[in-house]
C-alpha cells in the first residue's frame, strides 16, 4: 500500500520515569494459604493418604501389652514430737522434695541393674520381646548392661500422685506376669535398700565419731596433765589460777608495806613534832591509852606544881632562909632535874620509834619487790596453764557432745527411718491393654495431615516460579499489566482455508475467545498507562527467551489495528526473528536492510491482508552486529518517521538478560512491557531484568504474565468460574484518544467491562 512519506521529526527524547519501590510488601491471609493448599493438594492428599495407611496398619498390628500397677506410701519414720532436735523437725516438713527425691531412687540405675540380676531379665525372652529362647547374655557386658536399662526405663513409669506422699509405678511387657513381678520386686528392692543405706550411713557415722573421740580422749588426758603440772610448779590449791601460794603472798606484803608506811609516816611526823615543840607540851603528844594510868612526866610536873605551891607558901611564913624553905628548893630542884631526863628520854624514844618504823618499811619494801621479781618471773608459766586451761576445757566440751551424739545417733537414726507401705501390689492384667483403633487412625489422620500442609507450604516457599500476580508484583514492584491465558487451537480449529497469519493468531479467529479478551485487557492497561496521551511506541520484551513476548506483541498488533487505526509492528530481534514467519511474510527484506542503507521505509514494509491497518517491518537478514544497528542515528531517525506516519508502533525486542538490544530499545520507548511466563520465569531473574531496565532508564509500564493455567487454584476466579461469554455480535472498537470522539470513550468502556 501506499505510504504517505512526510518529514522525520526531531529524535524523541526518552520519557521520564520514576520506578515503583522494590520493597513491596504483601501480608500473608487466610485466603492465600487456602490457594497454596489448592494448589499443592495433592501433596496433602498423599501425607494423609500414607498416614491413614500407617495408622490403619498399627491399629491392625499394635503389640498386645499388659499393664501391671502398684502404689507404695513413703513417709518419714517418726512423728515431729519424737524429733531429738527442734530444727530437725522443722526441716522435715519438706515433703515435697523428700518425694521427688524418692522417686529419682526409684529410677536409679543401681536399683534397676538389682532388679535386673535377681530377675536374670537379659535372659528372659518375654523382657526381650522375643519368642522362644535367646542367647546367654550376661549384665557384665556393657551393650547388655544398657540394652536391659534402657528397657526397664522406657517401659517402667514412675509417677508422684499429687499432694499425697504415694507414688504409683506401673510396667508393661508383652507378659502379663513378669509385668507384676517387675514392679513388686522393685518395690522390695527399693525398701530393702532403704534400710541398708539408712543403716549403713549409721554405721559410718558411729565409726567416724568413736575415731574422733579416742583421739579427743587422748587430747583431754594429755592437756589435763599438763595443767596439772602448771598447777604444782604454781602453787595452786584449786582450779583458780589466781588463788595460788605466791599470789597470797604478795598480797599480804602489799597490805604489810601499807601500815609499815603508815606507822613510819606517824613516828616520824611524832620525832619531827617533839623536837621542836616546847617541852613543857611534850606531855601533849603522849596519847595515854583508855585506863592507863598518867604517864610520868605528867606525874612529875604535877609534883613540882605541888612543891613550888608548898615552897611558896613556906617563905611566906618561915622565910627564904629557913631550912624548910631551902629543903623545899632541893626537892623542886631534883624534881626539875627528873623532869628534865623525862623528856629526854620521850624524845629518844620518839626518835628510836621513828628509827624502827623507818628500817621495818625498808625490809617489807624490800621482800615485796622480792615476791614481785618472782611473781614476774611467774607470768609466763601462768599464761601457759591459762592456754592450757582453755584447751583442756574445749577438748573437754567436744568430747562430752561427741560422746552425746554418738549415744543418741542409733537412736535418731530409727526415727529418721522411713517407712514405706505397699498400698496396693502389682497384681497380673486381666486383658492386655490396647490404644482404640479409632484414635490412633484420628492421631495418624492429625498428624498426616499436618505433616502435608508443612510440606506442602515449604514447597511454596521453596518455589522460585512466579505463577500469580502478587508474586510479580511484590517482585518486581510494578503493576500487573494484563494475564494472558494459554491458549492452544484444537485439531479441529484449523483448516486448509485459513491463511498462514489466521493459523498463528488466534485473535483474527477467535475474537470471542477469553485469550483476545485478555489481549484487550492489555491494550486498555498500556494505552490507559500515561496521562494526556496513549504512549506511541511501545516495547515488548522478555527477561529470557521463550516467554511468548512475540506471541504478545504479534496479538496485541492485531487488538490495536482491530478499530481502524494504523499499526506498525517491528520485528527487532534480529538474532532469532519470529515475526514474519506467523504472518507468512518473506524475511528477505527488513529492518536490517533498511538501517544499513539497503532498502526504502516503503520497500520495507509489508501489508497483512487479515488486518488491513497493520504494517510489518520484519527483521531481515541477520546482521554481524545487531546492537550497533539498533543503537544507530538510522534507528531513531526510523521511530521518527514512523512516529508521524502510524497511531502506534509496537516493538518486539530480544530478551534482555541475553542481549542488550531490548535495554538500548526501550530508551525510545514510550512504554515497556516486560512478559513473564508463567511457571518459567524465576523471581531473581524477574528481578535482574528489571533492575536492568530501571538503571537504562527505560519507562517500565508494567508486567505481563502469559500462558496462564486458568485452572489453576490461584486464578480460578480471575475470570470467573465459567468465563464471560458474548451473546451477541463483537463490538470491539478502538480509536485513539487523540480523536477525542465519543466511539473512542464506548470503547473504552467496553473493553473495561470484559476485563471485568
Amino acid at each position: 500500500m501506499a505510504l504517505q512519506i512526510e518529514q522525520p521529526a526531531s529524535p524523541r527524547e526518552p520519557a521520564s520515569f520514576t520506578p515503583v519501590g522494590t520493597g513491596v510488601t504483601t501480608e500473608t491471609s487466610l485466603s492465600e494459604s487456602i490457594i497454596v493448599l489448592r494448589k499443592r493438594k495433592l501433596i496433602v492428599i498423599a501425607a494423609v493418604v500414607l498416614g491413614l495407611i500407617y495408622g490403619a496398619y498399627r491399629a491392625v498390628t499394635q503389640i498386645r501389652m499388659f499393664d501391671s500397677s502398684a502404689k507404695i506410701e513413703v513417709r518419714n519414720g517418726a512423728s515431729q514430737e519424737y524429733k531429738i532436735d527442734p530444727a530437725q523437725a522443722l526441716q522435715g516438713d519438706s515433703t515435697s522434695n523428700k518425694m521427688a527425691a524418692e522417686v529419682v531412687i526409684l529410677q536409679s540405675d543401681s536399683l534397676m541393674m538389682t532388679v535386673a540380676r535377681e530377675m536374670n531379665l537379659c535372659n528372659n525372652p518375654a523382657f526381650l520381646g522375643e519368642k522362644g529362647p535367646v542367647p546367654f547374655s550376661s549384665l557384665d557386658d556393657l551393650a547388655t548392661r544398657e540394652k536391659t536399662l534402657h528397657r526397664l526405663h522406657s517401659e517402667l513409669k514412675i509417677q508422684l500422685v499429687p499432694k499425697t506422699d504415694i507414688i504409683k509405678l506401673n510396667y508393661s511387657s508383652l507378659d502379663r506376669k513378669l509385668s507384676a513381678d517387675i514392679v513388686n520386686r522393685v518395690i522390695a528392692d527399693y525398701i530393702q535398700r532403704s534400710y541398708e543405706t539408712r543403716y549403713l550411713s549409721t554405721q559410718r557415722v558411729s565409726q567416724w565419731l568413736s575415731g574422733q573421740l579416742d583421739d579427743l580422749k587422748h587430747q583431754v588426758e594429755s592437756s589435763q596433765e599438763q595443767m596439772l603440772d602448771l598447777q604444782r610448779k604454781l602453787g595452786m590449791l584449786g582450779l583458780d589460777p589466781t588463788k595460788n601460794q605466791n599470789t597470797t603472798t604478795l598480797e599480804d606484803l602489799s597490805v604489810a608495806v601499807a601500815q609499815a608506811k603508815i606507822q613510819r609516816i606517824l613516828a616520824e611526823s611524832r620525832y619531827r613534832a617533839m623536837t621542836q615543840m616546847d617541852p613543857n607540851s611534850i606531855e601533849d603528844s603522849i596519847d595515854p591509852s583508855k585506863g592507863a594510868a598518867p604517864p610520868a612526866l605528867t606525874t612529875l610536873r604535877t609534883s613540882i606544881a605541888t612543891a613550888k605551891a608548898t615552897l611558896a607558901d613556906l617563905e611566906a611564913n618561915l622565910g627564904p632562909n629557913h631550912p624548910q624553905v631551902k629543903a623545899q628548893k632541893a626537892q623542886i630542884l631534883s624534881l626539875e632535874k627528873e623532869q628534865d631526863k623525862e623528856q629526854a628520854r620521850l624524845l629518844a624514844q620518839a626518835k628510836e620509834n621513828f628509827v624502827i618504823a623507818k628500817a621495818s618499811e625498808d625490809r617489807i619494801d624490800a621482800s615485796l619487790d622480792a615476791q614481785k621479781q618472782d611473781a614476774y618471773k611467774m607470768r609466763n608459766d601462768l599464761v601457759e596453764y591459762t592456754l592450757r586451761a582453755r584447751e583442756f576445757e574445749s577438748n573437754r566440751t567436744l568430747y562430752e557432745g561427741l560422746l552425746q551424739r554418738l549415744r543418741t545417733a542409733g537412736v535418731e537414726a530409727g526415727l529418721e527411718s522411713l517407712e514405706i507401705d505397699i498400698v496396693d501390689p502389682a497384681v497380673p492384667a486381666a486383658a492386655p491393654t490396647l490404644k482404640p483403633k479409632s484414635t490412633i487412625l484420628i492421631t495418624a489422620f492429625i498428624i498426616s495431615a499436618l505433616a502435608g500442609i508443612m510440606i506442602a507450604f515449604i514447597l511454596e516457599s521453596l518455589d522460585t516460579g512466579l505463577k500469580s500476580i502478587a508474586d510479580v508484583e511484590a517482585v518486581t514492584g510494578l503493576p500487573s499489566l494484563a494475564i494472558i491465558p494459554r491458549y492452544k487451537r484444537g485439531a479441529g480449529e484449523v483448516t486448509d482455508r485459513m491463511s498462514i497469519a489466521q493459523k498463528n493468531l488466534s485473535v483474527l479467529t477467535s475474537p470471542k475467545s477469553q485469550f483476545a479478551e485478555a489481549l484487550r485487557s492489555l491494550r486498555t492497561s498500556l494505552l490507559l498507562s500515561h496521562t494526556g496521551k496513549p504512549p506511541k511506541f511501545i516495547l515488548f520484551t522478555s527477561a529470557t527467551p521463550s516467554e511468548g513476548k512475540t506471541t504478545v506483541s504479534t496479538n496485541t498488533s492485531c487488538i490495536l489495528a482491530g478499530g481502524g487505526t494504523r499499526v506498525l509492528l517491528i520485528d527487532a530481534d534480529m538474532r532469532r526473528p519470529a515475526v514474519h514467519p506467523r504472518f507468512g511474510l518473506s524475511g528477505k527484506i527488513g529492518l536490517s536492510t533498511l538501517l544499513t542503507g539497503g532498502t526504502t521505509l516503503e520497500e520495507t514494509i509489508q501489508n497483512v491482508p487479515e488486518a488491513p491497518t497493520l504494517d510489518i517491518i520484519a527483521s531481515g537478514p541477520v546482521p554481524p552486529f545487531p546492537a550497533e544497528l539498533l543503537g544507530s542515528q538510522a534507528m531513531r531517525d526510523l521511530l521518527a518517521r514512523a512516529g508521524t506516519i502510524y497511531d502506534y508502533v509496537v516493538i518486539d525486542s530480544p530478551p534482555i538478560l541475553s542481549v542488550t538490544d531490548g535495554v538500548i530499545l526501550a530508551r525510545d520507548a514510550d512504554a515497556v512491557a516486560l512478559v513473564v511466563r508463567h511457571g518459567k520465569s524465576s523471581k531473581h531473574i524477574v528481578r535482574r531484568a528489571r533492575d536492568l531496565l530501571i538503571r537504562a532508564g527505560a519507562p517500565i509500564t508494567g508486567i505481563v504474565l502469559n500462558a496462564v493455567d486458568l485452572n489453576a487454584p490461584e486464578y480460578q476466579g480471575y475470570y470467573g468460574q465459567s468465563g464471560y461469554h458474548y451473546s451477541g455480535s463483537d463490538s470491539e472498537t478502538w480509536e485513539p484518544q487523540s480523536a477525542k470522539s465519543s466511539s473512542s470513550k464506548s470503547s473504552k468502556s467496553d473493553d473495561s467491562d470484559r476485563k471485568a
